[in-house]
Protein backbone atom coordinates (compact mmCIF):
# COMPACT_ATOMS: atom_id res chain seq x y z
CA UNK A 1 0.00 0.00 0.00
CA UNK A 2 3.05 2.50 0.67
CA UNK A 3 4.40 1.95 -2.04
CA UNK A 4 1.70 2.18 -4.61
CA UNK A 5 0.98 5.97 -2.82
CA UNK A 6 4.56 6.67 -3.40
CA UNK A 7 4.45 5.81 -6.91
CA UNK A 8 0.96 7.57 -7.35
CA UNK A 9 2.81 10.72 -6.40
CA UNK A 10 6.05 10.02 -8.62
CA UNK A 11 3.80 9.65 -11.49
CA UNK A 12 1.64 12.96 -10.71
CA UNK A 13 4.95 14.79 -10.50
CA UNK A 14 3.57 17.54 -8.60
CA UNK A 15 2.18 17.46 -4.89
CA UNK A 16 0.18 20.56 -4.37
CA UNK A 17 1.04 22.29 -0.99
CA UNK A 18 -2.18 23.33 -0.18
CA UNK A 19 -3.44 25.36 3.23
CA UNK A 20 -7.21 25.84 3.88
CA UNK A 21 -8.78 28.29 6.00
CA UNK A 22 -12.35 27.04 5.56
CA UNK A 23 -13.23 23.24 5.64
CA UNK A 24 -15.67 24.29 3.32
CA UNK A 25 -13.08 24.98 -0.17
CA UNK A 26 -11.54 21.31 0.40
CA UNK A 27 -13.60 20.00 -2.79
CA UNK A 28 -13.94 23.17 -4.97
CA UNK A 29 -9.85 23.01 -4.43
CA UNK A 30 -9.83 19.05 -5.23
CA UNK A 31 -11.67 19.51 -8.15
CA UNK A 32 -9.80 22.19 -9.74
CA UNK A 33 -6.51 20.74 -9.06
CA UNK A 34 -7.89 17.22 -10.91
CA UNK A 35 -9.39 19.45 -13.91
CA UNK A 36 -5.97 20.37 -13.81
CA UNK A 37 -4.41 17.07 -14.48
CA UNK A 38 -3.49 17.06 -10.80
CA UNK A 39 -4.35 13.98 -8.79
CA UNK A 40 -2.50 14.51 -5.66
CA UNK A 41 -3.06 16.97 -2.74
CA UNK A 42 -1.47 17.30 0.32
CA UNK A 43 -3.07 19.93 2.90
CA UNK A 44 -1.25 21.24 5.47
CA UNK A 45 -1.83 21.13 9.45
CA UNK A 46 -1.15 24.56 9.97
CA UNK A 47 -4.85 26.10 10.56
CA UNK A 48 -7.73 23.93 12.35
CA UNK A 49 -9.47 23.53 9.12
CA UNK A 50 -7.36 20.68 7.56
CA UNK A 51 -8.50 17.25 9.41
CA UNK A 52 -12.37 17.78 8.24
CA UNK A 53 -10.75 19.47 4.46
CA UNK A 54 -8.82 15.87 4.66
CA UNK A 55 -12.31 14.37 5.67
CA UNK A 56 -14.22 15.89 2.92
CA UNK A 57 -12.03 15.56 0.13
CA UNK A 58 -10.91 11.46 0.90
CA UNK A 59 -15.46 11.29 1.38
CA UNK A 60 -15.89 12.93 -1.69
CA UNK A 61 -13.41 12.86 -3.93
CA UNK A 62 -12.43 9.26 -5.19
CA UNK A 63 -10.02 10.21 -7.51
CA UNK A 64 -7.90 12.64 -5.19
CA UNK A 65 -5.19 11.06 -3.49
CA UNK A 66 -5.51 13.45 -0.41
CA UNK A 67 -2.25 13.65 2.36
CA UNK A 68 -1.23 15.84 5.45
CA UNK A 69 0.99 18.07 5.33
CA UNK A 70 3.19 19.95 8.04
CA UNK A 71 2.92 17.22 10.06
CA UNK A 72 4.61 17.87 13.12
CA UNK A 73 3.43 15.65 16.14
CA UNK A 74 1.69 11.87 16.51
CA UNK A 75 -1.35 12.98 17.58
CA UNK A 76 -1.40 15.12 14.15
CA UNK A 77 -0.37 12.14 12.60
CA UNK A 78 -3.00 9.77 14.12
CA UNK A 79 -5.94 12.35 13.23
CA UNK A 80 -4.94 12.70 9.99
CA UNK A 81 -4.94 9.18 8.98
CA UNK A 82 -7.86 8.79 10.74
CA UNK A 83 -9.84 11.21 8.44
CA UNK A 84 -8.31 9.39 5.59
CA UNK A 85 -4.88 10.77 4.65
CA UNK A 86 -3.22 8.57 2.40
CA UNK A 87 -0.01 9.72 3.29
CA UNK A 88 2.04 12.23 5.79
CA UNK A 89 4.72 15.02 5.26
CA UNK A 90 6.81 16.39 8.05
CA UNK A 91 9.09 19.62 7.62
CA UNK A 92 11.78 17.59 9.83
CA UNK A 93 12.50 13.82 10.89
CA UNK A 94 10.42 12.96 13.91
CA UNK A 95 11.86 9.06 14.78
CA UNK A 96 8.45 8.58 16.18
CA UNK A 97 5.77 9.95 13.30
CA UNK A 98 8.21 8.01 11.18
CA UNK A 99 8.14 4.83 13.35
CA UNK A 100 4.18 4.94 13.66
CA UNK A 101 3.79 5.21 9.45
CA UNK A 102 5.90 2.05 8.72
CA UNK A 103 4.77 0.23 11.72
CA UNK A 104 1.07 0.99 10.00
CA UNK A 105 1.74 0.68 6.17
CA UNK A 106 1.42 4.58 5.93
CA UNK A 107 3.46 6.45 3.22
CA UNK A 108 5.40 9.06 5.43
CA UNK A 109 8.10 11.71 3.38
CA UNK A 110 9.33 13.41 6.56
CA UNK A 111 12.02 16.53 5.47
CA UNK A 112 15.99 15.28 5.40
CA UNK A 113 18.21 17.54 4.10
CA UNK A 114 21.90 16.42 6.10
CA UNK A 115 23.36 12.66 5.60
CA UNK A 116 22.59 12.11 9.32
CA UNK A 117 18.81 12.96 9.24
CA UNK A 118 19.02 10.74 5.58
CA UNK A 119 20.72 7.96 7.29
CA UNK A 120 17.90 7.90 10.19
CA UNK A 121 15.03 7.54 7.57
CA UNK A 122 16.86 5.12 6.30
CA UNK A 123 17.23 2.93 9.08
CA UNK A 124 13.40 2.62 9.46
CA UNK A 125 13.21 1.89 6.00
CA UNK A 126 12.41 4.92 3.80
CA UNK A 127 13.88 5.86 0.42
CA UNK A 128 11.44 8.98 -0.63
CA UNK A 129 12.25 11.82 1.49
CA UNK A 130 11.19 15.78 1.49
CA UNK A 131 13.77 18.08 0.89
CA UNK A 132 12.70 21.62 2.63
CA UNK A 133 13.28 24.04 1.95
CA UNK A 134 14.59 23.25 -1.30
CA UNK A 135 16.05 26.80 -2.41
CA UNK A 136 17.83 27.53 1.16
CA UNK A 137 19.72 24.24 1.33
CA UNK A 138 21.02 24.21 -1.92
CA UNK A 139 17.99 22.96 -4.43
CA UNK A 140 19.44 20.63 -7.40
CA UNK A 141 23.07 20.78 -6.43
CA UNK A 142 22.67 19.78 -3.17
CA UNK A 143 20.37 16.86 -4.00
CA UNK A 144 23.05 15.40 -6.68
CA UNK A 145 25.37 15.54 -4.19
CA UNK A 146 23.46 13.66 -1.55
CA UNK A 147 22.96 10.98 -4.25
CA UNK A 148 26.45 10.19 -4.27
CA UNK A 149 26.73 8.31 -1.16
CA UNK A 150 22.97 7.94 -1.22
CA UNK A 151 22.00 6.24 -4.77
CA UNK A 152 18.65 4.81 -3.22
CA UNK A 153 16.86 8.08 -2.31
CA UNK A 154 14.96 10.23 -4.42
CA UNK A 155 13.87 13.48 -2.80
CA UNK A 156 10.53 15.37 -3.08
CA UNK A 157 11.70 19.47 -3.37
CA UNK A 158 9.40 21.92 -2.04
CA UNK A 159 10.10 25.48 -1.61
CA UNK A 160 11.72 27.69 -4.42
CA UNK A 161 10.29 25.25 -7.53
CA UNK A 162 8.02 26.89 -9.82
CA UNK A 163 6.24 25.93 -13.59
CA UNK A 164 9.78 27.65 -14.53
CA UNK A 165 11.99 25.60 -13.03
CA UNK A 166 9.73 22.54 -12.72
CA UNK A 167 11.05 20.40 -16.00
CA UNK A 168 14.80 20.79 -14.46
CA UNK A 169 13.85 19.11 -11.38
CA UNK A 170 11.33 16.62 -12.66
CA UNK A 171 14.13 15.44 -15.00
CA UNK A 172 16.78 15.06 -12.62
CA UNK A 173 16.85 10.91 -11.75
CA UNK A 174 16.91 11.47 -8.08
CA UNK A 175 13.93 13.81 -7.69
CA UNK A 176 10.82 11.45 -6.80
CA UNK A 177 8.46 14.67 -7.27
CA UNK A 178 8.19 18.37 -6.54
CA UNK A 179 6.16 19.72 -3.84
CA UNK A 180 4.94 23.40 -3.62
CA UNK A 181 1.59 26.00 -3.50
CA UNK A 182 2.41 27.75 -6.59
CA UNK A 183 -0.62 26.27 -8.30
CA UNK A 184 -3.01 27.00 -5.15
CA UNK A 185 -2.31 29.51 -3.35
CA UNK A 186 -3.94 30.90 -0.12
CA UNK A 187 -5.13 33.68 -1.73
CA UNK A 188 -6.58 32.01 -4.68
CA UNK A 189 -8.24 29.30 -2.44
CA UNK A 190 -9.47 32.14 -0.46
CA UNK A 191 -11.18 33.69 -3.43
CA UNK A 192 -12.39 30.93 -5.56
CA UNK A 193 -10.21 31.73 -8.09
CA UNK A 194 -10.79 27.75 -8.96
CA UNK A 195 -10.32 28.24 -12.82
CA UNK A 196 -6.96 29.99 -12.25
CA UNK A 197 -5.47 27.31 -10.08
CA UNK A 198 -6.92 24.64 -13.21
CA UNK A 199 -5.16 26.34 -15.52
CA UNK A 200 -1.85 26.95 -13.29
CA UNK A 201 -1.95 23.03 -12.62
CA UNK A 202 -2.22 22.57 -16.53
CA UNK A 203 0.60 24.40 -17.09
CA UNK A 204 2.42 22.87 -14.41
CA UNK A 205 1.49 19.54 -15.16
CA UNK A 206 3.12 20.31 -19.08
CA UNK A 207 6.06 21.76 -18.14
CA UNK A 208 6.67 18.56 -15.62
CA UNK A 209 5.96 16.27 -18.99
CA UNK A 210 8.56 18.72 -20.61
CA UNK A 211 7.37 16.76 -24.47
CA UNK A 212 9.91 18.49 -27.39
CA UNK A 213 10.92 17.17 -30.46
CA UNK A 214 14.59 15.16 -30.27
CA UNK A 215 14.84 14.20 -33.72
CA UNK A 216 13.72 12.77 -36.64
CA UNK A 217 14.26 9.29 -37.78
CA UNK A 218 13.59 8.47 -41.44
CA UNK A 219 13.95 4.73 -43.33
CA UNK A 220 15.98 3.94 -46.06
CA UNK A 221 16.81 0.12 -47.52
CA UNK A 222 20.45 0.31 -46.59
CA UNK A 223 23.52 1.75 -45.11
CA UNK A 224 24.55 3.04 -48.51
CA UNK A 225 20.94 4.25 -48.92
CA UNK A 226 21.79 5.90 -45.40
CA UNK A 227 24.80 7.08 -46.38
CA UNK A 228 23.74 8.42 -49.82
CA UNK A 229 20.88 10.82 -48.11
CA UNK A 230 23.33 12.27 -45.41
CA UNK A 231 25.89 13.42 -47.92
CA UNK A 232 22.55 15.23 -50.27
CA UNK A 233 21.60 16.91 -47.32
CA UNK A 234 25.22 17.50 -46.33
CA UNK A 235 25.78 19.00 -49.88
CA UNK A 236 22.73 21.06 -49.97
CA UNK A 237 22.40 22.64 -46.92
CA UNK A 238 26.56 22.18 -45.35
CA UNK A 239 24.69 20.08 -42.37
CA UNK A 240 27.17 17.79 -40.37
CA UNK A 241 27.03 14.05 -40.83
CA UNK A 242 27.63 11.49 -38.15
CA UNK A 243 27.90 7.96 -38.80
CA UNK A 244 26.71 4.92 -36.15
CA UNK A 245 26.32 1.60 -35.88
CA UNK A 246 22.03 1.23 -37.24
CA UNK A 247 22.20 4.47 -38.34
CA UNK A 248 23.51 8.11 -39.68
CA UNK A 249 22.59 11.69 -38.14
CA UNK A 250 22.71 14.43 -39.88
CA UNK A 251 23.24 18.20 -37.79
CA UNK A 252 21.63 15.96 -34.29
CA UNK A 253 17.99 16.32 -35.35
CA UNK A 254 17.67 14.04 -38.66
CA UNK A 255 17.91 10.34 -38.20
CA UNK A 256 18.89 8.07 -41.29
CA UNK A 257 18.21 4.83 -40.68
CA UNK A 258 20.47 1.88 -42.27
CA UNK A 259 17.44 -0.41 -42.86
CA UNK A 260 13.49 -0.47 -42.80
CA UNK A 261 12.99 0.27 -39.24
CA UNK A 262 9.72 0.85 -36.48
CA UNK A 263 6.93 2.96 -38.39
CA UNK A 264 6.54 3.05 -42.18
CA UNK A 265 8.17 5.95 -43.19
CA UNK A 266 10.52 6.34 -40.24
CA UNK A 267 9.77 7.46 -36.41
CA UNK A 268 9.82 10.78 -34.20
CA UNK A 269 11.92 11.05 -31.07
CA UNK A 270 9.77 12.45 -28.28
CA UNK A 271 11.93 13.97 -25.48
CA UNK A 272 10.42 14.45 -21.75
CA UNK A 273 11.54 15.03 -18.47
CA UNK A 274 9.87 11.82 -16.94
CA UNK A 275 9.69 8.28 -18.98
CA UNK A 276 7.08 7.51 -16.36
CA UNK A 277 5.18 10.16 -15.80
CA UNK A 278 5.28 10.66 -19.82
CA UNK A 279 3.62 6.55 -20.21
CA UNK A 280 1.08 7.07 -16.95
CA UNK A 281 0.03 10.36 -18.74
CA UNK A 282 -0.53 8.97 -22.53
CA UNK A 283 -2.24 5.48 -20.86
CA UNK A 284 -5.20 7.97 -19.30
CA UNK A 285 -5.91 9.30 -22.89
CA UNK A 286 -5.67 5.92 -24.38
CA UNK A 287 -2.14 5.92 -25.80
CA UNK A 288 -0.19 2.42 -24.79
CA UNK A 289 3.29 1.64 -24.77
CA UNK A 290 5.09 -1.24 -26.32
CA UNK A 291 7.07 -2.06 -23.51
CA UNK A 292 8.63 -4.57 -25.22
CA UNK A 293 11.07 -1.91 -27.02
CA UNK A 294 12.05 -0.34 -23.23
CA UNK A 295 15.03 0.48 -22.76
CA UNK A 296 16.99 0.96 -19.07
CA UNK A 297 20.08 2.65 -17.87
CA UNK A 298 21.17 1.79 -14.52
CA UNK A 299 17.65 0.84 -13.63
CA UNK A 300 15.92 3.92 -14.82
CA UNK A 301 13.64 3.70 -18.56
CA UNK A 302 15.72 5.83 -20.85
CA UNK A 303 13.48 5.12 -23.98
CA UNK A 304 10.71 3.44 -25.06
CA UNK A 305 8.01 2.96 -28.40
CA UNK A 306 4.46 3.96 -28.65
CA UNK A 307 2.07 1.48 -29.91
CA UNK A 308 0.12 3.14 -32.40
CA UNK A 309 1.86 5.50 -35.40
CA UNK A 310 1.26 9.11 -36.10
CA UNK A 311 0.85 9.60 -40.32
CA UNK A 312 3.10 6.79 -41.06
CA UNK A 313 5.77 7.45 -37.98
CA UNK A 314 6.44 5.78 -35.12
CA UNK A 315 6.64 7.93 -32.07
CA UNK A 316 9.73 7.50 -29.49
CA UNK A 317 9.54 8.58 -26.36
CA UNK A 318 13.11 9.39 -24.47
CA UNK A 319 14.30 10.43 -21.37
CA UNK A 320 15.69 13.84 -20.91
Amino acid sequence: MRKNVLDALSLCGIVPVVVLEHAENAIPTARSLLAGGVDVMEITFRTAAAPDAIRAVSAECPDMMVGAGTVITLEQCKQAVDCGARFIVSPGFDQEIVGWCVAQGIAVTPGCVTPSEIMAAMKLGLNVLKFFPANVYGGLAAMKALAGPFGNIRFIPTGGVSTANLGEYVSAPFVHAVGGSWVCSKGDIDGGNFEKISRLCAEAHTAALGYEVAHIGLNSGSAEDSLSICRNLHRVFGLPIREGNSSNFVSGSIEVMKSMYRGQNGHIAIHTNSLPMAIADLERRGISCDQETAKYTAGRMTSVYLSPEFGGFAIHLLQK
